[in-house]
């Protein structure tokens, strides 16, 4: 279709060459509502605004959104406006995203410090005589 050129149509080779994602998932995200190619026989044709979509939904994929919120943020997208109300969304998302993580890193590093503890402890046990389980103890 397009291969280079600004005709503002694409096939699915195309898009999948483009943004390293198999047909497959086109067709996934098609199946979903989030792109919305014609048919030319059997072949789908992608218009500028599902190549635009596609990659609004992959940014939200690396920002770690669920494609549901994804595809809530799509349908706020108003061309020719300043989208506050798509990017108060994003924000919200981000933000929301951000304290998931910061709980789960708070909790590895719990993890992390418990079994730092058990290591130096069952290092320990090993240095000890057998009869010296200090480690049952410390524990």
């Amino acid at each position: 279709m397009n291969s280079g050129g600004s005709s503002g149509s694409y096939s699915i080779t195309d898009l999948s060459r483009e943004f390293s994602v198999t047909p497959r998932t086109l067709r996934f995200y098609e199946e979903k509502g989030l792109l919305n190619p014609k048919r030319s026989g059997k072949n789908r044709i992608y218009s500028a605004g599902d190549r635009t979509r596609l990659r609004l939904i992959l940014r939200g994929r690396q920002l770690g959104l669920s494609l549901e919120e994804s595809a809530e943020a799509i349908g706020l997208y108003a061309p020719g406006t300043p989208n506050h109300e798509q990017l108060h969304l994003l924000l919200q998302k981000i933000e929301e995203k951000r304290q998931q993580l910061v709980s789960q890193r708070e909790a590895l590093d719990a993890m992390l410090g418990d079994l730092d503890r058990w290591q130096t402890n069952f290092e320990a046990a090993l240095k000890a005589p057998v009869a010296n389980h200090q480690w049952r103890q410390k524990v």
